[in-house]
């Protein structure tokens, strides 16, 4: 399925949109960051990464075999630029799994985006795209991913300890997850 089409996706404050070429310039503002590479398993971003992730991301709108990822640009409606993403990776296409994930400019934490863009992306990943199971990998440091997962009404499932080193730091992960049967009886979905 090409998910272009769909797109985008809206919330009462926001817009989750494809990323075009054009956003490199607000995702390398927060992908360069250290504090927030830390939290997503690899090294913060040039500026000629950031050049390419919104190349990339703007032309990735499949939605069929296990790797594939729909990346969103996360904006408030009524002004412009890229807050944040989300994003939603098809884990295994036979089972329906998918891992969802998130990550904001340091400037714009704290206001519910996060939880705002993520409850959008999980309702469509369910409703529309036939998702039966999302989950987060986070590391257990990040205490706001840690609040969005239960502001979603996700359950954490696993607790992996020291499974993964940062450097020399060895990181300790949580896994939450969701039925599409939890999140859309919640939601009304």
């Amino acid at each position: 399925m090409d998910v272009a089409s769909l797109l985008p996706l809206t919330t009462p404050r926001l817009t989750l949109r494809l990323f075009t070429p054009g956003d490199a310039d607000d995702l390398y503002a927060y992908q360069s960051l250290p504090s927030v590479a830390r939290y997503l398993y690899r090294p913060a971003h040039t500026r000629e990464r950031s050049e390419e992730v919104a190349a990339e991301r703007a032309a990735h709108t499949v939605w069929r075999a296990d790797g594939d990822k729909l990346a969103l640009a996360v904006c408030r409606r009524d002004e412009p630029g890229v807050l944040g993403e989300v994003s939603l990776t098809l884990a295994d296409a036979r089972a329906a799994q998918a891992e969802i994930g998130w990550t904001l400019d340091p400037g714009h934490q704290g206001h519910g985006y996060a939880t705002e863009a993520a409850a959008e992306l999980a309702a469509f990943a369910f409703d529309t795209l036939g998702v039966h199971r999302i989950y987060a990998r986070l590391d257990v440091e990040n205490t706001g991913s840690v609040r969005v997962c239960e502001r979603l009404g996700m359950r954490r499932e696993a607790h992996l300890v020291e499974n993964d080193l940062d450097g020399d730091r060895w990181g300790s992960e949580y896994i939450y997850a969701a039925l599409s049967a939890d999140l859309g009886a919640r939601s009304g979905h």
